[in-house]
């Protein structure tokens, strides 16, 4: 599989990444052993690169992770991770955590104080057992962006100029925000949440100009916008952006799924191949939860998609002008 770099930094992904919120519960619950079986296959289909966070099953996904490092060799994959919120444990008294399906023993606690970052990074990495992070990044900082700026991003570059991490950035789906971030301080990569993709191409007004312009490179995720992309014909009661999608956000998706199937390409596969049309980015990062989901998704990101599927889909007003070359 191919690697590409993050920025002017020395760190490299694969161009598909494993993201691992399945694996903290989302959605549904999810065992130890389809966990360790969507990670295997993910090794084993090529996959270096593998992003986490503690509010993925507020720290279930870190924890399943280590299990799986251990068993690699470090040097040999990239790992990512993000601050901004800290767990903070407390008695679950029979509730369930309300973004994911696992016990509420902990409570998250936005900050982004220097402080705060540090200690989530020791957190992450005892929860891990890794010895560091490649990737760094400001975890959903839409409405606590000043703060972040002020405090949370110098204490990234103290940890990026000390070695202790070898890209920095921000996670988010403000491409505003991002594209700010972008233009006016010194990051490696942004991950960008459902806004490159073939149902939303609001990146490419200013924030992958920006990219390019400034030499950092985006990671694009949620390609599939919560799942809307994710099958050949999407149904009536599919999410899109998490939440149930509008029957007019549907129908736009059959009919780009009716384009692709003029060329012999199926939905998912488009929307695997359409983000890294762009020069800035370096990776797409997939949400898998077992060995199944992952031997899917790799294959659909295989597929060679000929490029008159995109003048087609622009021709119908599917894409975006700025978005089609």
């Amino acid at each position: 599989m191919r690697t590409r770099r993050l920025g002017r930094s020395t760190v490299e992904v694969t161009e598909l990444g494993f993201g691992t919120g399945p694996l903290g519960g989302l959605y549904e619950p999810l065992d130890d052993a389809t966990a360790a079986g969507a990670l295997s296959a993910a090794w084993d289909a090529g996959i270096r690169f593998f992003d986490t966070a503690p509010h993925y099953g507020i720290g279930l996904a870190e924890r399943r992770l280590a299990g799986f490092l251990r068993e690699r060799p470090r040097d040999a994959l990239t790992l990512s991770t993000k601050v901004g919120r800290l767990l903070v444990p407390q008695d679950p008294a029979g509730r369930t955590d309300e973004s994911f399906e696992v016990p509420a023993t902990h409570r998250r606690e936005w900050d982004f104080s220097r402080d705060g970052v540090l200690r989530s990074v020791e957190e992450s990495l005892a929860r891990t057992g890794a010895d560091r992070v490649d990737v760094l990044l400001l975890h959903d900082a839409e409405h606590h962006f000043e703060n972040a700026l002020r405090t949370g991003l110098p204490a990234l570059a103290e940890l990026r100029a000390q070695g202790v991490v070898g890209a920095v950035g921000a996670g988010m789906h403000d491409t505003e925000l991002l594209t700010r971030l972008v233009r006016e301080h010194d990051v490696d990569v942004v991950m960008l949440s459902g806004r490159w993709t073939l149902l939303d191409q609001r990146a490419a007004h200013e924030l992958l100009p920006a990219c390019a312009e400034r030499g950092v490179s985006l990671l694009a995720a949620s390609v599939f916008n919560s799942g809307l992309l994710s099958t050949p014909r999407p149904s009536p009661d599919a999410f899109f952006d998490y939440a149930a999608a509008s029957p007019e956000v549907v129908q736009r998706a059959r009919r780009v799924a009716d384009v692709c199937a003029a060329h012999g390409v199926t939905l998912p596969e488009a929307a695997l191949a359409f983000p890294l049309r762009h020069p800035a980015v370096a990776g797409v990062v997939v949400g898998m939860r077992s060995a199944r989901e992952v031997r899917a998704d790799v294959a659909a990101f295989g597929k060679e998609v000929p490029e008159r599927l995109w003048s087609d889909l622009l021709a119908e007003g599917l894409l975006d002008p700025r978005a089609a070359t």
